[in-house]
């Protein structure tokens, strides 16, 4: 075992990178419990003595490398970080490698999104979001980069489309958002209650044919999709939500089957977690992630 973070996946060589890996210790924008500032350091801790194997006992220790590319400065200019994240972004994502980043609360998503956005001009982009909240509001207490507001301000990039957006995982409401999504019926909504009711292999079908025929897709995931009892260690924690179990299967098949070329997890707060509980799930989820994209190679 190496007992650095990512163990025998990490590398510092960026030619052997598979993947290219990126913190954003952020939560400034979080509306209610804080914390997510400190997930990436957290999740590369735990990452020390997580081995490079998947749950079907897929080695990954063969020929498939991580590129810790660190954090994000923080910078309290709001505006300015955010440009500069959407900067770092692109010279990532032009790189053609696999881009992974932790935040940090959801408005971290923004910038990167408008990023992907902008790399893939003239491309049918597809964007999954899971999350208990669709994050859709015009701005919340004020501001219009909350993490309520995310996928709103992309909606704005002139290479995004409604068709391409679908939320996964939904159980919280403000009226804005149901009257939002009233009015612009291409953007999809699978509800937390509908994956219940139909079951995952559902939602994976639903998923598959909804992006058959799209170049790229960007997928966001906010571990309050799951389940409290999953993932307690997150600000806005909401009940009846998607199991791990569930979330591993629903993401293997997806990146099995779609160009998904970056992801980010997103929400995850050691402070407010019970026994790594939070961070050990999202740190399943990548390693499940990395095992699709070693069997890609």
């Amino acid at each position: 075992m190496t007992y650095v973070p990512w163990g025998e996946l990490a590398t510092n060589d960026f030619e052997k990178a598979d993947v290219l890996l990126k913190g954003i210790p952020w939560d400034c924008a979080a509306s209610a419990g804080k914390g997510a500032a400190e997930a990436p350091d957290r999740i590369r801790q735990l990452s020390k003595v997580l081995p490079p194997i998947t749950e079907s006992g897929i080695i990954m220790d063969q020929g498939f490398f991580i590129k810790d590319e660190g954090d994000f400065d923080v910078d309290l200019n709001w505006e300015r970080y955010f440009r500069t994240i959407r900067e770092g972004c692109r010279e990532m994502f032009k790189t053609g490698k696999f881009c992974f980043f932790l935040g940090g609360d959801h408005s971290v998503t923004i910038p990167i999104e408008e990023a992907f956005l902008d790399v893939h001009q003239g491309k049918n982009v597809g964007i999954i979001h899971f999350d208990s909240h669709c994050d859709i509001l015009i701005d919340y207490c004020g501001h219009k980069w909350s993490h309520a507001c995310t996928q709103r301000r992309v909606l704005e990039h002139e290479n995004a489309t409604e068709r391409g957006l679908t939320f996964v995982g939904i159980r919280s409401w403000e009226a804005e958002e149901l009257d939002f999504l009233s009015k612009h019926p291409d953007i999809k909504v699978i509800r937390a209650l509908e994956v219940y009711e139909k079951g995952i292999n559902h939602t994976i079908d639903t998923l598959l044919e909804r992006y058959q025929g799209f170049d790229v897709i960007y997928l966001t995931l906010d571990i309050d999709v799951l389940d409290p009892a999953y993932a307690p260690g997150t600000g806005t924690p909401e009940g009846g939500g998607l199991s791990t179990r569930e979330m591993m299967q629903i993401i293997k098949v997806l990146f099995q089957e779609l160009p998904i070329k970056a992801m980010d997890i997103v929400e995850v707060s050691p402070p407010l977690d019970s026994s790594d509980i939070t961070s050990w799930a999202a740190l399943k989820i990548m390693y499940e992630v990395f095992g699709q994209l070693y069997l890609k190679k």
